[in-house]
């Protein structure tokens, strides 16, 4: 270690190095070292030295430069760095500049953000209204995301950005969603900050997180929603599968804003529908079905499975109605009631009926997936075909 850079080094003379501890010593033998590069073994041995005094300088600075460019990914060094820069009260758009380069060697590094978000939240306070840096900082995002468009930490650091900069509304971040997805509609980190920008709550520690928002609502849903906003997105979805009906992402997406707004999946029926086309002979049966999206079936069944579930809470309604008129009558009222037990259990009869043959709608796509279109998830289409013919056996039985 004598002959290494620091060791040489007259600016750092005056520093004793303090080796790694990785337990060989006293005639113990580590089961399995980790072979380390001298530069980096060295220059680790001088942090733990300059750490341990809690040294803030600018050669603390450079060293956790060396350190990073050997081993971006480590965390400690980069919490330092972060530490030494506000101590000094360095330039922080020098280390935005800086990390626009070390970004874009280290794509797939986590800790390379998470420090970007501690130097951009001290910026922030010092900056006016005729900044550039927004626009340029959402510039440089572009460019990451044209060299990998779905960097999962990349894609973090961008909600953060609009939630830290109250960016819900600006133009820029939809033009920008809209870039991606038009270059690659199968993009769905791309699909989902359009979500987070359109239907996630704004405030408090939830924002950009699809929690609930208030009693009675369920996970995703929304106290109030614009209804322009919601024809608009569910418009945007249909634009976007009628391009590739196999496309996952538009179909989850239209189904979490019918989420938000609360809105039954009944209100794609006729939608999904367009991608199912099925032949008829001439006493009504089906001999053949043409299926343009596996994606539209699996919507349908779910909307069916829907409908019998309404359906069935019908029946029973009708049943309890029909029971305490034949109560009634039983205890000897008026004969008019006759009529009233005779309509209701007519009632009860036609939703049941409904019911069944939403389950058998139902049932008959699940088929189509199990067998024909996604027979690679067998058993999760037939737990799914259990559990809506329960629809109709559990309320057939009550």
């Amino acid at each position: 270690m004598s002959s290494g850079k620091y060791a040489q080094s007259p600016e750092w003379a005056d520093i004793d190095p303090i080796p790694l501890d990785d337990g060989n010593g006293d005639g113990i033998i580590p089961l399995a070292t980790i072979a380390y590069p001298p530069s980096y073994t060295e220059a680790t041995s001088y942090l733990r030295a300059v750490m341990a005094v809690n040294e803030m300088s600018d050669r603390a600075l450079k060293l956790t430069e060396d350190i990073i460019r050997i081993n971006p990914a480590h965390y400690t060094v980069w919490l330092y760095r972060a530490k030494i820069i506000k101590e000094l009260d360095k330039k922080l758009t020098d280390e935005i500049d800086w990390l626009n380069r070390v970004s874009g060697e280290n794509l797939k590094n986590y800790q390379i953000w998470h420090h970007r978000q501690i130097i951009v939240s001290r910026l922030r306070d010092s900056l006016t209204e005729e900044s550039d840096f927004l626009t340029e900082e959402r510039d440089f995002l572009m460019d990451i995301f044209a060299r990998d468009s779905k960097n999962y930490h990349v894609w973090i650091y961008r909600h953060w950005l609009v939630r830290h900069f109250n960016l819900w509304e600006d133009e820029r971040e939809t033009l920008d969603v809209e870039t991606l997805i038009d270059r690659d509609v199968h993009n769905n980190s791309a699909w989902n900050h359009r979500y987070v920008l359109r239907f996630s709550p704004r405030d408090g520690p939830e924002a950009g997180m699809p929690e609930n928002s208030g009693p009675g609502l369920k996970r995703g849903q929304l106290a109030v929603v614009d209804e322009y906003i919601v024809d608009a997105e569910l418009e945007y979805a249909e634009d976007k599968i009628r391009l590739a009906p196999e496309n996952r992402s538009p179909w989850h997406y239209a189904r979490g804003v019918l989420r938000a707004a609360k809105l039954p999946l009944s209100k794609w029926k006729r939608f999904a529908s367009k991608f199912i086309i099925e032949e008829i002979d001439d006493a009504d049966n089906i001999i053949k079905v043409h299926v343009k999206s596996s994606l539209a079936l699996e919507l349908l069944a779910d909307v069916y499975a829907e409908e019998a579930q309404a359906k069935g809470a019908e029946a029973e309604r009708d049943k309890t109605v029909n029971d305490d008129a034949e109560e009634a009558q039983a205890e000897g009222a008026e004969a008019g009631r006759d009529k009233t037990v005779n309509d209701n259990a007519e009632a009860q009869a036609g939703a049941e009926a409904e019911r069944d043959k939403t389950v058998n709608d139902a049932v008959r796509m699940l088929t189509l997936l199990k067998e024909e279109y996604d027979p690679i998830r067998k058993n999760y289409w037939d737990y799914k075909m259990r559990l809506v013919t329960r629809l109709s056996s559990l309320s057939t039985a009550a």
